[in-house]
């Protein structure tokens, strides 16, 4: 069957693309486009066109699978000339989403109606490029440069009703009346000659006010630094503005072409297949079925157990909250009402969805009220007794088909499961803090966890809205793990010289959220930390005795104000050298090239180490787990994908150059031999 179909409802031509799952636009689905339009010129008894799609979502965009691959005609741009060039008029019936080319699509089209609840944007920004059907170009000229930059640059895609305050669309309908409503607003124009053509209006770019351009990039210096899509996003606005459409819409081709061939489009195209491969457990049953979860308990109220309820909550999902007195308990239930509230301020929750939330949530401080639970997790303290304690409980309790779950970050899952006398219903999910923002979920299969049970860990983590990638048992399992190589050489640099704040530096240049100094401050540097069994023996342990105890206390590895702006500290300086001197380091200039090298390189050698030991199933889950739950850059594609771009030869030697300093380091074999081979960790 082919992906376009034409019927006629009188003198309309209904014009239906259906490729599913979301219509994207393949040289099938385009060439069917252009067939439409062709035949909708030849026949005068049509008077207008309407372009729709069947399934779940109006085009939701290009088909990635031809990025880098010879084209195939007709272009895109091509098609949507031939759309705005139709000579009759031409309306986009939009329900679901419109993205990216499917975006384009509608702009092509003279008139738009849409559903309440569709939403449409640019998002190609995220795979490093940038519309190159005329969105640019055309996108400015119907909503101006104002409501267009952001659209453009940063991909995020605005709610039908937005859409038709900016005058993107023109109408708004129900989803059940759609067609019917597109084929009577394509009645009502019918025969009309001056409809609008995007590509030749001009009222909206002429309103452009002086220096807009100039002050979008100063307002977004720090978002934008070091990614070449969003700055090419601006400069093809501004061809909109400047030039006529044709050589606009040259310029946006020119600039999209050095883009796709870019390596930071490899990375960022990289990322979105690799997040789609992490969902796929290589050796489970393909016909398995996950089992329903119902009703979950979560055992600790605090910050992690709190952010975790609130996943189920909105998903709506029954929670039980355990506690072991009524203080905690409801200081963990009022700081879910806080988190709500703050989100339903901010209009991203109606006070509706908060109650029914919140009225989602039971409490006790009985283990008995999880009997009935499809899925406990538990949320303690982070030691192996405690652990071991809660799960020998909850072995009690908990009914038989019952997941057992630990959110540790680091301990061993088997050992936990140990407790217990069903280990096979044991699993980790561990979540990152805080656990109801965060999208990576960790699913941590024990020896014993059975492949039903991580089936439906990794489908409970797409129903919650999370990102998951399952990890084998080590200590810290994937994230912590790689987290911990490096932060041993922060340490050591700082002992050979190197400051908190080069240190820091060098990460967020590289394109990090923050250092590994400035994330101990944030986070609180008496975080594990036992004031009756510190012994100074310690950098970190001596500035908490001193009460730098991170930005909280206003002083940890730096100095902060009231606004929390961060300097450098000459006490933090003398105590590291102090340590050093001790230690019988010696201090010395260390520059920026070695700080990241020894930095990114033992992550990467930790990844392989990682690979090797079947810890994690490709390395395209590393990447997955770094980008998701610690901020790499996306646009360097994850540490992995990154190490393969610059080579793994590269690497080795710089392993090898800076080994006598590097601390407790293992050279990965896999590495060894994939850079001696010339190879990739990603395919």
């Amino acid at each position: 069957m082919a992906p376009v179909s034409t019927r006629l409802d009188g003198n309309i031509l209904v014009v239906t693309a259906d490729n599913p799952p979301v219509n994207a636009l393949s040289a099938a689905v385009r060439g069917g486009l252009a067939d439409a339009i062709a035949q909708a010129r030849a026949d005068a008894g049509i008077k207008a066109v309407v372009i729709r799609a069947a399934g779940r979502t109006f085009f939701a965009g290009a088909d990635i699978t031809e990025f880098g691959k010879p084209p195939v005609e007709p272009g895109l741009p091509e098609v949507i000339d031939l759309i705005e060039q139709c000579g009759k008029p031409v309306v986009a019936a939009i329900h679901g989403t419109a993205l990216g080319g499917g975006l384009e699509v509608a702009l092509g089209c003279h008139y738009r109606i849409a559903t309440a609840t569709a939403s449409m944007g640019l998002p190609e920004v995220k795979l490093g490029i940038l519309p190159g059907a005329g969105g640019t170009q055309r996108l400015p000229r119907v909503i101006g440069v104002a409501d267009a930059l952001p659209m453009i640059v940063t991909g995020a895609p605005i709610p039908a009703g937005k859409a038709l305050a900016k005058g993107l669309v023109d109408r708004l309908t129900e989803d059940a009346s759609l067609e019917a409503d597109a084929i009577a607003f394509a009645n009502e124009v019918a025969g009309c000659t001056d409809y609008p053509i995007s590509s030749r209006r001009s009222d909206k770019t002429a309103a452009t006010p002086a220096g807009v351009f100039e002050d979008y990039r100063a307002a977004n210096a720090a978002r934008l630094r070091g990614q070449d899509a969003p700055q090419a996003c601006i400069e093809a606005v501004e061809a909109a503005v400047s030039l006529p459409f044709a050589e606009g819409a040259a310029k946006e081709r020119t600039l999209f072409l050095k883009l796709v061939a870019g390596a930071q489009s490899k990375a960022l195209r990289h990322v979105f297949f690799a997040e789609r491969a992490a969902a796929k457990i290589d050796g489970l049953p393909p016909d398995l079925k996950p089992l329903a979860i119902a009703k979950v308990g979560i055992i600790g109220a605090g910050t992690m157990g709190g952010g975790i309820a609130m996943n189920f909550l909105s998903a709506g999902i029954p929670v039980v909250m355990l506690e072991r007195d009524q203080p905690a308990l409801d200081r963990g239930v009022s700081i879910i009402r806080k988190n709500y509230d703050a989100t339903a301020a901010k209009g991203r929750m109606s006070a509706g969805q908060v109650g029914t939330a919140m009225g989602l949530l039971t409490t006790s401080l009985d283990y008995a009220a999880l009997a009935d639970c499809d899925l406990i997790i538990e949320a303690v303290f982070e030691t192996m007794e405690i652990k071991r304690e809660v799960f020998a409980r909850l072995d009690k309790v908990a009914r038989p088909g019952a997941i057992l779950a630990t959110n540790t970050s680091y301990l061993n899952v088997d050992e936990i499961a140990a407790a217990t006398s069903r280990p096979d219903w044991v699993i980790g999910l561990h979540f990152f803090s805080p656990a109801n923002v965060m999208k990576l979920l960790e699913v941590v299969r024990g020896a014993k966890t059975s492949p039903l049970v991580l089936a439906t860990g990794m489908a409970l983590a797409r129903r919650i809205g999370k990102i998951a990638v399952m990890s084998g048992v080590c200590h810290g399992f994937i994230g912590n793990r790689i987290l911990a190589a490096r932060t041993r050489e922060a340490n050591a640099l700082l002992m050979e010289g190197a400051r908190p704040a080069d240190i820091d530096r060098v990460l967020t240049t590289f394109g990090l959220p923050m250092g590994p100094f400035q994330m101990a401050d944030l986070a609180g540097l008496d975080l594990g930390w036992d004031p009756a069994k510190s012994s100074g023996s310690t950098i970190r342990e001596v500035l908490c005795e001193r009460g730098r105890r991170g930005q909280k206390t206003g002083k940890g590895f730096y100095d902060y104000d009231e606004k929390r702006n961060r300097t450098a500290s000459a006490e933090v300086d003398a105590i590291i050298a102090e340590f050093a001197a001790r230690s019988g380091k010696e201090q010395r200039v260390i520059d920026d090239q070695e700080i990241r090298e020894r930095l990114l390189y033992p992550m990467v050698n930790e990844g392989a180490l990682i690979l090797e030991e079947g810890i994690a199933q490709r390395a395209s889950d590393i990447d997955i787990v770094w980008l998701n739950g610690y901020g790499w850059p996306a646009w360097r594609g994850g540490p992995m994908f990154w190490a393969d771009n610059i080579g793994l030869d590269v690497v080795l030697k710089g392993l090898e150059k800076h080994a006598p300093h590097l601390t407790d380091f293992r050279l990965s074999g896999l590495l060894r031999d994939k850079a001696a081979a010339g190879g990739r960790f990603n395919g």
